[in-house]
């Protein structure tokens, strides 16, 4: 009885979270990561203006316009992985601070690149902070409750649409009176907003758990409680490792002695957790089957994503022939670039009402397997010619799926993760998945120039049916589940 009064008397981080609910702190870190997504948004959707604008304004070619934007992507690459360590050893907020001190001095420093090779060099520093805004990502998640934790992500990353709108009008607005140079400072301005606020952003109390200071992490909770008006469990806080994890440790006695044993965990855990310990973990027992799984739908979700911009664009246009179809992608016409990009992006937010309504009543596999499948459906009519208004119909309804997959996807992935590290998996599996959209040109433009418009159509039916069936195959569903 004495056993279970003392094991009565301590709570975790997941209790604490689901006890206080989502409240007023919860929306003031809402706001804080979401402007960070609307910074990587601007940063992204900028490349879709500045590109032609500095080819007719250094008389760059057509590969050297490309090259900006491949540039961007391959720092990015980098800094997934990157961002991902840094989180995990040194915190979240060392993470977030990174991409924006990155992104937003560097962005800036490229509005007044002298000659097309420091406008690369820049770029790429600039995709090296771009890759690790992932991890604002993850500090949100790390602070909602598991009842509606789903939702609240995709409600997160409803940001980034609204920063490809706001990205819109803003080159829209300073692009024909200012210029490229002025579009990139202005750009840059949410990193700089992110700055301003960083010295009243809490560490994420999971995080600090993972690192054995519980102390720190009931300072957060606490704080927590009287902004959401609320009162923590009684007892002490806990750091209770996922069952799911703890294969290596043997019995469960010896899990339960660890767990009680709070003082051994916090030293073996500050001791331990590296960058070098967290990529270990990918490879755990429980952990690599999810992790390859993760990185063919992350590839799968990339590759279809940027493959039905480029069949948007091509079919979208009352185009009917094949011919200078790369032409066409890479030079649009400059009066209809800003309304395209509108259009498109405002395709995105049924994708992520679909998501918000389906992610915490089916599931996560459920919900993403369904919208690949659909997607996969809504594609496949596109193989043969059909009126300019059905192909928009299905082009926007396929928009639709990729995008409700995408936000499922962001939400499933922390969740499989612990958080030792958490960001390190995010990180390396968003990495590999940007393969998915350097490869995605390639074979889609590819095989419309060569006017195989069925085959362009079959090969992203077939990597979204792989996908869809793939899903079925995740070991676990986190839905309402706690997360470490």
């Amino acid at each position: 009885m004495a056993a279970e009064g003392e094991a009565s008397m301590h709570y975790t981080t997941d209790d604490a979270l689901s006890l206080l609910g989502f409240g007023r702190f919860q929306t003031l870190v809402l706001a804080y990561s979401g402007l960070g997504w609307v910074a990587e948004a601007f940063e992204i959707m900028l490349l879709s203006f500045v590109g032609p604008a500095v080819e007719a304004d250094w008389g760059i070619s057509g590969a050297e316009q490309g090259l900006i934007s491949s540039a961007v992507f391959a720092g990015m690459l980098i800094g997934s992985i990157a961002g991902g360590l840094i989180a995990d050893r040194y915190g979240r907020r060392t993470g977030f601070l990174f991409t924006a001190v990155v992104t937003g001095i560097f962005g800036l420093l490229s509005a007044f690149s002298p000659n097309y090779t420091s406008l690369l060099t820049l770029r790429f520093v600039v995709g090296l902070g771009l890759g690790a805004g992932h991890v604002l990502s993850t500090w949100f998640i790390e602070f909602v409750p598991a009842a509606k934790r789903g939702t609240w992500m995709v409600v997160f990353h409803v940001c980034w649409t609204v920063g490809t709108i706001l990205e819109a009008l803003l080159a829209w607005a300073v692009m024909p009176v200012l210029g490229w140079r002025w579009l990139l400072a202005l750009s840059s301005a949410p990193c700089f907003g992110l700055l301003i606020f960083f010295p009243l952003t809490p560490e994420s109390p999971r995080y600090l758990c993972s690192r054995g200071r519980t102390m720190d992490a009931t300072v957060i909770l606490e704080r927590i409680a009287r902004m959401n008006k609320g009162t923590l469990p009684p007892g002490v806080l806990t750091y209770r490792p996922e069952n799911h994890v703890d294969n290596n440790l043997g019995t469960p006695e010896t899990a339960l002695l660890i767990v009680e044993d709070n003082a051994g965990i916090e030293e073996d855990i500050s001791s331990k957790s590296s960058g070098i310990v967290a990529f270990q973990a990918l490879w755990s027992y429980d952990l690599i089957r999810s992790t390859f799984l993760l990185w063919f739908i992350y590839l799968a979700n990339y590759f279809t994503y940027y493959g039905v911009i480029l069949l948007t664009s091509e079919l979208s246009n009352g185009r009917r022939t094949c011919a200078s179809v790369r032409t066409h992608l890479m030079q649009p016409n400059t009066g209809n670039l800003y309304r395209e990009v509108l259009v498109t992006s405002l395709a995105e937010f049924p994708g992520l009402l679909l998501a918000a309504l389906l992610v915490d009543r089916i599931g996560r596999k459920r919900s993403m397997g369904g919208m690949l499948l659909m997607c996969g459906a809504f594609l496949a009519p596109l193989s043969v010619q059909l009126g300019e208004g059905l192909v928009t119909t299905l082009l926007f309804c396929a928009r639709t799926c990729i995008m409700g997959s995408f936000a499922v996807l962001y939400v499933y992935t922390p969740e499989l993760y612990p958080a030792s590290s958490r960001n390190t998996g995010v990180g390396i599996t968003s990495s590999l998945g940007r393969i998915g959209s350097i490869v995605s040109p390639l074979v889609i433009v590819g095989l419309l120039e060569s006017c195989r418009r069925k085959e362009a159509v079959f090969v992203l039916d077939l990597v979204l049916f792989l996908a869809g069936v793939t899903c079925a195959l995740f070991p676990r569903e986190t839905k309402g589940c706690q997360i470490q």
